[in-house]
């Protein structure tokens, strides 16, 4: 087994680590649990590609979950392929009930028997999640570890109000891995591009993507203030996008813009895809939204970027740079039914904890970045 190490020396700027531990000699196959959102594995992007320049010769499984599949389907990625993990309980995502036992020991058994060389848990603070890696059979182990969680045999801490990007990349330095980026990338196809136009033409226009929704309901801004933002941009072509889960959404953005326009912008919802999204907004000048899984694919295909984030997200998953990218946060983050804030726990109201930033604030950032991006 490898020597423990602790958290890497920290480099001169934006705590990349300076110096990486030793590679894992004679890898040929990795894995890397990493089984959450859409946006999580899009912040992980820059430590999965420094662990695929790291051990080139490896095949690498992301250990994931079947939306991952779906946007990693036929483009360039430092991942070979795709397991997707049960709801193992402590690491599961989304509804529905728990693995029984017995399914999750069945699926550990196959990936025992795939042989893997080292495995890496990218997922959250160890509870959890470092048992069911240990449980996978490989040579040496890596993962975080938050106080009390047990430790695989290379680890790193896991703190609260890191950011994930920076932490990640802690992680794939102690296994050796160079990590010289923080910007996520996501290579465009020209499959992406042919299923956005297959529902959003191409005119020449330049295109505003709004997008109101989130995997959590508090992240939500009020839709109406969004359209109202979109339809203060001269000369947008505004598209209003959305998941089959998210009409109610869609619509109340499109009320909000028409209250300003007097006409209802361009929606679709449900019938992009993850591709025809992917290429959507890699032919949109501008993205206005939440903390969500969009934004993030947004800012990872080089388009810029507002959003507004509770105060609970600004410091693990908001992008670290400005330049492209204005972040608007609600340091109350309260549900605007009851006021509880976002990390003292579910309310179960499904309502905003973000409504309390001003509009004109979202406003101001969103045309500062319009003007900034106009040729």
């Amino acid at each position: 087994m490898s020597a423990v190490v602790t958290s890497p020396v920290a480099g001169p700027a934006l705590g990349v680590p300076a110096d990486p531990a030793p590679l894992v000699p004679d890898v040929r196959r990795l894995a890397i649990l990493r089984a959450n959102g859409l946006g999580d594995l899009v912040v992980a992007e820059p430590a999965l590609a420094a662990v695929r320049a790291a051990y080139p010769d490896a095949e690498i499984t992301l250990l994931g979950q079947p939306h991952h599949e779906a946007l990693l389907a036929g483009r360039p990625s430092p991942v070979d392929r795709v397991v997707t993990v049960p709801p193992v309980p402590g690491v599961r995502v989304g509804p529905g009930p728990d693995a029984p036992a017995e399914v999750v020991e069945a699926w550990a058994a196959r990936q025992r028997a795939h042989g893997y060389d080292l495995a890496i848990q990218m997922h959250g603070g160890g509870g959890n999640s470092n048992p069911l890696v240990a449980r996978l059979g490989a040579r040496v182990t890596a993962g975080t570890a938050a106080p009390g969680a047990p430790r695989l045999d290379r680890w790193v801490p896991y703190t609260p109000y890191q950011h994930d990007t920076l932490r990640w990349n802690e992680l794939a330095a102690a296994v050796g891995a160079r990590t010289p980026r923080i910007e996520p990338r996501i290579a465009v196809t020209e499959a992406d591009l042919a299923a956005s136009r297959a529902v959003v033409p191409e005119t020449d226009d330049p295109l505003v993507v709004v997008h109101p929704g989130a995997t959590d309901a508090r992240r939500c801004y009020p839709e109406e203030r969004l359209g109202a933002v979109a339809a203060g941009l001269e000369g947008a072509r505004v598209v209003v996008v959305g998941g089959a889960s998210e009409s109610d959404r869609v619509a109340a953005v499109a009320r909000g813009y028409a209250a300003v326009r007097g006409h209802e912008p361009e929606t679709t919802v449900g019938g992009l895809g993850l591709p025809g999204l992917v290429g959507l907004l890699a032919r949109s000048r501008l993205m206005i939204g939440n903390d969500s899984g969009p934004r993030h694919v947004a800012g990872a295909v080089g388009t810029p970027t507002v959003a507004v984030f509770t105060y609970a997200n600004l410091a693990d998953v908001a992008p670290l740079t400005r330049v492209w990218h204005r972040v608007l946060v609600s340091w109350h983050g309260g549900c605007r039914v009851c006021g509880r804030r976002v990390l003292e726990g579910w309310c179960g109201h499904q309502e905003s904890a973000t409504h309390d930033v001003p509009v004109a604030d979202v406003h101001e950032a969103a045309q500062d970045l319009w003007e900034q991006t106009s040729p």
